[in-house]
């Protein structure tokens, strides 16, 4: 564990050469559509180890001086109010956090663009909010049979309504919250109008995933079509690429779909396109930066699995995945995938047998396996952390780190002072408790000084956890699976 298959400074380097590469092409102005995570791209560091989970946003700070963002939202997400699952905000709350985040890393933000604007209450609430803060906002409207009818978009009553972004650098990186913010749209919008005034510019689009000049079914565009199985996303050899390079290419296809009427759309606004395929819009250079495959291949494969649980978890809770588990099962069992490749289920599920209770497991980097068991006042979860951290340190089993005078009174503040059900400490409550200890107490200060090695272990529980103990797992960078059980049979379960 924990190889590294990645080479992340070459791909700052040859990315930001290879989007230079395609403003110059273009006479000096890009609008560059970014799809996925611009930070925080976790999916990317798993399946492609030694990717580090902001490089995308160093890449670009390569760039900042000729680099400047528009955040693009759909208005009717707004009106919806529709919430970002991972992070519990709405999408107009996370284009604040969004810029928040660029303008920290010294990325110049220059506006927003609001999409489908149709004068929604909601929406000008937001505006308004905007316009406080200072905020340049632009308004684009709903086109009529977009991205069809090629003749009336690209017109005055198509695009031609849409307010014109003012822009001032040479590099426009179009980003979004979320999928269907209309992020192709405003960077056609943009070229449109840019043609009305004399401006040379055009159209790229960056998407790390499928990876294109890798096989179709290599681990790692397989891990891509398992993380997007609920948008039945699915890779395929770009046919256009084939046919007009005899070069065999992968794309998905909502953008070999589109492909057709968005060239129509490009070679209307400017009289032709330079795009053969969709392939060729795509600047993405992570493939050239694969330094061990096998070891991206192995990530990837894990990713699977752990897509796969998640995708039960999901279902147990209610919402509809049985379409997700089939496709991540089919991709699996095509491609010789088995659950029991992820090393911590076994040894997981052994544990909860032989104690009739919920257990879990976690492998750390050197490949051994601790496991946690219920007790009367730890959950298996915080068990298992305090072991590991024990084992790491070189701290006997027969020690405790945590005696009843020091946990006794946390389980009766949670049943008597907070009102609780369950007294047991959750994983954030035992480290709490270690951090106190450790005033008066060495080897819980020796302990607590392991936690960063568990950072990119894998863990497994036998039932669903708390999403309190998902949180503190994902801060410590732990990556975890459960089976699809909940502790109880009550019909309502607290997070």
């Amino acid at each position: 564990m924990n190889a590294i298959g990645f080479d992340n400074e070459k791909y700052v380097q040859i990315q930001s050469e290879k989007i230079r590469e395609r403003i110059d092409a273009f006479g000096g102005k890009l609008y560059l559509e970014f799809g996925g995570k611009l930070f925080d791209d976790f999916h990317a560091s798993r399946v492609l180890p030694g990717f580090k989970p902001d490089t995308k946003l160093k890449m670009l700070l390569e760039m900042k001086e000729h680099a400047e963002i528009i955040v693009v939202l759909n208005s009717e997400d707004i009106e919806s109010l529709k919430v970002r699952e991972d992070i519990g905000i709405t999408y107009d709350q996370d284009v604040l956090r969004l810029m928040d985040a660029f303008r920290e890393a010294d990325l110049y933000v220059s506006s927003v663009v609001l999409t489908r604007y149709a004068g929604q209450k909601g929406v000008k609430v937001f505006e308004r909010q905007l316009q406080k803060l200072g905020i340049k906002s632009y308004k684009h409207y709903s086109i009529p049979n977009y991205p069809y009818d090629v003749d009336h978009i690209v017109s005055k009553d198509g695009l031609g309504k849409n307010e014109y972004v003012e822009t001032t650098r040479p590099l426009v990186v179009v980003t979004a919250p979320g999928p269907g913010s209309g992020k192709m749209a405003t960077c056609l919008s943009q070229m449109y109008h840019d043609s009305l005034r004399g401006i040379k510019s055009g159209y790229a689009k960056f998407e790390t995933f499928p990876i294109w000049n890798l096989p179709l079914k290599h681990p790692v565009n397989l891990a891509y079509e398992a993380a997007t199985a609920d948008l039945d996303d699915v890779n395929m050899i770009d046919p256009y690429h084939l046919e007009k390079y005899g070069i065999s290419t992968v794309n998905y296809n909502r953008d070999i779909e589109i492909f057709p009427v968005l060239n129509r759309l490009i070679s209307k606004i400017f009289g032709q396109s330079p795009y053969f395929s969709p392939t060729d819009m795509g600047v993405n250079m992570a493939g050239y930066c694969i330094s061990d495959d096998a070891v991206c291949a192995e990530a990837s494969r894990q990713e699977i699995i752990r897509r796969y649980y998640k995708a039960l978890m999901d279902n147990r809770k209610g919402r509809p995945t049985e379409s997700a588990i089939a496709k991540i099962e089919n991709l699996m069992n095509n491609n010789g995938i088995s659950a029991s490749e992820r090393k911590c289920v076994a040894p997981c599920l052994e544990k909860a047998k032989a104690t009739k209770a919920p257990a879990s497991a976690i492998e750390l980097n050197n490949g051994e396996i601790i496991t946690g068991k219920t007790s009367s006042l730890l959950g298996a979860t915080a068990a298992m952390i305090v072991n590991a951290l024990k084992h790491l340190a070189g701290i006997s089993d027969n020690v405790l780190l945590l005696p009843k005078a020091i946990i006794e009174p946390i389980c009766d503040l949670k049943i008597k002072g907070l009102g609780h059900h369950n007294p047991r400490l959750h994983v954030d409550d035992v480290l709490l408790a270690l951090s106190i200890s450790a005033v008066t107490n060495p080897l819980a200060d020796l302990a607590l000084a392991q936690l960063p090695k568990l950072r990119g272990a894998e863990s497994h529980s036998s039932v669903i956890l708390s999403s309190r103990d998902m949180g503190t797992l994902n801060r410590l960078g732990i990556r975890h699976t459960c089976e699809p059980f909940y502790e109880t049979k009550k019909l309502y379960h607290s997070k």
